[in-house]
């Protein structure tokens, strides 16, 4: 019986405002039509630096992410992401038709076990035990018997470690709730474990901002296959037009390019490598930031990718000079100073402002068709072997049936600029095409740690700010 106060125009008004909110809940648990009649695919995704996340240029960006574009410009559809934090929500989309497939890193075996459909399969990774360099490193499972081992829930690896458990019966882990593979990796460092179990495509992704960690070893010759979860109610055709994809780009090489272009270069530094930028970048870069942003001003390139350039070519100092005569933060060559108009290739700004004047002529003298971040990769081997021995490269990768536009092409077209096998295809010569290849590989890295670590800068924001002081702290 309602209240006094309430009439009975208010009755009225709220059976209209919950026959509303009805439909609009019943609107939301509608399935999501299939593609192929709506033209849109819906994915669901968890964030991480293997699927998907939102780049530096606040475009999302990811392996998986650039994958699944792919395939749905193959077959004219749109992609409406739904980013989920945790496996189990984003296992529940699927369940409840929200999205049409999920992409989140997953093992074929877990997918299966939610009972959906496994996608084809996209690449295999090995499954890591990492612990902390300096600490006596387990060299097999035995090992691991009354030690703190930890492993995130939805992994796949508590099936594995099962099967272990039979043969080991000491063998104890922790298994984590709603924790990403970085949370684990940081816990392992800080001590809360004493190793943990890891994807080696996720370790990968992370082991440069990690240096004291290290893998100890890989469990037994268990790989995890990577796919895609399909609901059971998601269309013949459309898991047909998926399996075909996959074998097509896995032939033409599109599926090898999309997993250099985030997975190529990772294992080029070793962790003296890491522990060096990490530990000069306090001492070093404060004095330098501002004639980087300087340059990015003038030239439009990451402040970033230029220390990174200038890390890689001297470390950060100045008075640099080498056995062949290049010079300064960023080694310019005499000839090539001369040209960007650097008087004195010992001064810290006209060296960095040199050098990105010269990446960015060399970007430009590229093909208009070749886009980022080929673009730059390519400019870099430039940058490092000239202009001449870098088209030289492209020239062998398009002999050898690769495509010369491409960096993952032409990073394996390099080292053959040392050997006559193509002297018919080049115009300048030998050249040390394995020393452009670890040059262009190496600031690849430099640039990730130093994007995580440093903020981006804009010329417009950043006006009048004071440049002495860090952008970020520490």
């Amino acid at each position: 019986m309602p209240s006094p106060k309430t009439t009975t125009g208010q009755i009225g008004r709220l059976a209209t405002a919950s026959l509303a909110l009805a439909a609009l809940l019943s609107a939301c648990s509608q399935p999501v039509p299939p593609p192929e009649t709506s033209g849109e695919l819906r994915v669901g995704a968890r964030n991480n630096p293997a699927t998907y996340y939102i780049g530096n240029n606040g475009e999302p960006a990811g392996f998986e992410h650039d994958l699944i574009r792919a395939f749905a410009q193959s077959q004219n559809w749109s992609v409406t992401w739904k980013e989920s934090g945790h496996l189990t929500e984003l296992f529940e989309q699927v369940d409840s038709h929200q999205v049409h497939m999920a992409a989140a890193a997953l093992p074929r075996a877990v997918v299966r076990d939610r009972h959906l459909i496994a996608g084809p399969v996209l690449f295999e990774t090995p499954v890591h035990i990492v612990h902390r360099r300096g600490e006596r490193a387990p060299r097999r499972i035995a090992d691991l018997a009354g030690k703190r081992l930890a492993l995130i829930t939805g992994s796949g690896h508590t099936a594995i470690l099962m099967r272990q458990k039979r043969k080991h019966p000491d063998l104890e882990w922790e298994t984590l709730e709603h924790v990403w593979p970085e949370e684990l990796l940081a816990g392992l460092r800080a001590g809360k474990y004493d190793a943990v179990v890891i994807n080696g495509m996720e370790f990968d992704a992370l082991r440069n901002f990690y240096p004291e960690l290290a893998v100890a070893f890989d469990i037994g010759d268990d790989t995890q296959k990577i796919v895609w979860a399909l609901s059971k109610q998601s269309s013949q055709a459309m898991r047909n037009a998926l399996a075909r994809f996959v074998e097509q780009a896995r032939e033409d090489g599109t599926l090898g390019q999309i997993y250099e272009r985030y997975f190529g270069h990772l294992r080029r530094l070793d962790a003296s490598d890491i522990l060096g930028i990490m530990e000069r970048r306090p001492k070093l870069l404060p004095d330098l930031r501002a004639h980087f942003h300087e340059a990015q001003t003038l030239t439009g390139i990451d402040w970033r990718l230029l220390a990174a350039i200038g890390y890689q070519e001297s470390q950060w100092n100045p008075s640099a000079t080498s056995p062949t005569g290049v010079r300064g933060l960023m080694m310019l060559t005499t000839q090539t100073a001369d040209r960007m108009g650097v008087a004195n290739r010992l001064d810290a700004r006209q060296s960095i402002l040199g050098g990105a004047r010269y990446l960015a002529l060399l970007k430009e003298s590229l093909p208009a068709r070749i886009a980022e971040p080929d673009r730059t990769w390519l400019a870099l081997a430039a940058y490092n072997q000239g202009q001449g021995h870098m088209e030289d490269a492209r020239r062998i990768a398009q002999a050898r049936g690769g495509n010369p536009d491409s960096w993952a092409d032409v990073k394996e077209a390099l080292p053959y600029l040392s050997r006559g096998t193509y002297a018919n295809v080049t115009r300048y010569g030998y050249a040390r095409g394995v020393e452009a290849l670890h040059f262009a590989e190496n600031i690849r890295n430099y640039y990730d740690i130093l994007r995580r670590l440093e903020a981006e800068f804009d010329p417009m924001i950043n006006l009048g700010r004071n440049e002495g002081t860090p952008a970020v702290p520490g």
